[in-house]
């Protein structure tokens, strides 16, 4: 049995940060950052059966012809992601009666639907892009036991860190491969998840950061036909624990940001309806 202090329920006998019952997630779950991203990604559900409302935490389940599907709000970055994963897999996973694990484990499906900064001047504004690996600098799998899916990938990203002498953190992991499959038409790259949005991402509005030229040394990355494409916050903590969870995992990104030579999307809105849109329009596939 799961310790009460662990797994940690409400008075309802919901789960305690997403404040949601077993039968009120769906098995496809789609990821935003924005709670108001949300009922922007709901609006085109056939059906909606729950919203739901806890901290910054939004939930909507319903359905996309017979799919039965929910969206949810993670906010931003990985430590954000470590609450929302293990809480929806606990969901499915854990008897909340006997506060044990389910002898038959169920695997979820999760897309997530995100905004992300390129750091490739190949990559134009409005780019909607599939994260075919993921790297995290931020710390999270410090403290799971973590294997990543391709040593030679993680290997060439050592070197690399240690060549640039960059001092980083990382971890890799990648997306489902039956998932890129579905959306194999689009881009595709390598995600960086920083640990934050100004610094630890190369931004410097009135502090230096300690990570010299940042961007730059992350964009000239080889392996392989491989290269970092992009910079956001939460992707590679949603794909290393999706895998140490046996879940399905990846990541959509809209590009409304090109770092290197310093623009920005004249209309992010619209691209985010747009990745929106074709995102589900592969529901049934999913």
């Amino acid at each position: 049995m799961i310790s009460e202090a662990e797994f940690i329920t409400n008075p309802d006998g919901s789960i305690y940060h997403l404040q949601l019952l077993p039968e009120e997630i769906a098995d496809i779950i789609f990821t935003v950052g924005d709670p108001e991203r949300v009922p922007e990604v709901s609006k085109y559900f056939d059906e909606i059966e729950l919203s739901r409302s806890h901290r910054e935490i939004v939930t909507h389940t319903g359905y996309i012809g017979k799919k039965r599907v929910s969206v949810i709000s993670t906010g931003m970055g990985t430590d954000n992601i470590d609450i929302v994963m293990n809480e929806l897999d606990a969901l499915v996973n854990i008897d909340f009666k006997t506060k044990e694990v389910k002898p038959q484990t169920k695997q979820l499906t999760f897309v997530r639907i995100g905004t992300s900064g390129s750091i490739q001047q190949h990559l134009p504004l409005d780019t909607i892009l599939i994260s075919e690996k993921a790297v995290g600098l931020d710390t999270l799998m410090n403290y799971y036991r973590h294997t990543p899916s391709d040593n030679l990938f993680e290997k060439n990203v050592a070197n690399f860190i240690a060549e640039s002498e960059l001092n980083l953190p990382f971890y890799t992991a990648d997306a489902s491969h039956e998932l890129i499959t579905v959306f194999s038409d689009f881009e595709r790259g390598v995600t960086l998840s920083a640990p934050g949005f100004y610094a630890p991402q190369g931004r410097q509005l009135r502090t230096k950061p300690a990570k010299e030229n940042l961007v730059q040394k992350l964009s000239s990355f080889k392996h392989q036909n491989l290269s970092f494409t992009n910079l956001e916050m939460e992707t590679a903590g949603i794909y290393a624990l999706g895998k140490i969870l046996g879940h399905r995992c990846l990541s959509v990104n809209a590009l409304i940001a090109n770092r290197i030579d310093g623009s920005f999307s004249k209309n992010p809105k619209q691209t985010v309806e747009t990745m929106i849109k074709k995102v589900l329009e592969r529901t049934e596939y999913l």
